[in-house]
């Protein structure tokens, strides 16, 4: 429910997402004949390039087992694909379009692997990255411990508690916190940016005093929360070799979206207005009728 929150570096953007697999996947050994065949369905090949390509996906693809019913697999595909083209089905508008989509997800995906191929990010261009949000890294973080509980009424018992006993923290959090993720901890949190946690969380946790607990319950939408503050710093940026690789793919995405973003400045695309929609025709009046004698 609450997060650790040491710096934490933008992961990957969606623009990344699209590579299916990454460079760790590639197939050791010899790589299969380019026109190599590994079974035909009514004439039409299965190439082995493909039974490779679907083979890695499996968890053992070395396996006699796995390979026979891949292409077991495929061949059903391939079938029912054909039974499919006979009727004309791949022609229908609906049908056709999903296939266009799905070509350009495929070619969106190669074009980005293509380019995080061949683009490589600097130690020169990751140390100044770093530098900057350094510089950037303000504020204090916290280290604290909380008890949370449901009903206002038992809250307040705890601060009773605790004001006897301020060493009972850990043991009361143990026993009574409903927060499953820190319970087993004594409630410890660790170190946390008040901005990630709920607001009148952070917003309590900010007026802390270290070595203290508070002494009113702490409403939030997950109930009520006892907090204590252990310590505090102003906020730390990990060491560089830390972060490296969620660094390196921040920039990578950088660098993607400067370049669609000239690929649409040189695109010339025009803008259609849509039809205006067909409204349903209206019946001519008609005389009334005069009444029947």
């Amino acid at each position: 429910m609450f997060i650790k929150s040491r710096l934490l570096l933008a992961g990957a953007a969606s623009l990344l997402t699209l590579i299916a697999c990454s460079s760790n996947d590639t197939p050791q050994g010899a790589a299969p004949a380019k026109d190599a065949v590994a079974a035909t369905v009514n004439g039409t090949p299965i190439s082995e390039r493909l039974v490779g390509l679907m083979l890695k996906q499996r968890p053992d693809p070395a396996s006699a087992e796995s390979r026979s019913a891949l292409i077991d697999s495929l061949a059903m595909q391939l079938i029912v694909t054909q039974e499919a083209v006979k009727k004309g089905l791949d022609k229908a508008p609906e049908v056709s379009d999903r296939i266009e989509l799905n070509r350009q997800s495929i070619l969106i995906e190669a074009f980005v692997q293509d380019y995080l191929k061949n683009s490589s990010i600097s130690d020169d261009t990751l140390k100044a990255e770093y530098e900057k949000i350094k510089a950037q890294t303000t504020g204090t973080e916290y280290k604290a411990r909380h008890i949370l509980v449901e009903q206002e009424a038992q809250a307040r018992d705890i601060i009773a508690r605790l004001k006897k006993n301020p060493k009972a923290f850990e043991a009361l959090a143990k026993e009574r916190s409903k927060d499953q993720g820190s319970k087993g901890s004594g409630g410890d949190l660790g170190w946390f940016d008040p901005h990630r946690m709920v607001p009148e969380f952070g917003a309590a946790v900010a007026k802390l005093a270290k070595g203290k607990f508070t002494e009113e319950p702490v409403k939030s939408q997950f109930g009520y929360h006892v907090i204590l503050l252990e310590d505090s710093r102003p906020q730390q940026v990990q060491p560089l070799e830390q972060i490296k690789p969620a660094l390196t793919q921040q920039i990578q995405q950088q660098n993607l979206k400067k370049v669609f973003d000239e690929m649409k400045a040189k695109a010339k695309i025009e803008i259609v207005q849509a039809p205006a929609p067909v409204s349903a025709p209206t019946q001519e009046a008609k005389p009334a009728e005069a009444p029947k004698k």
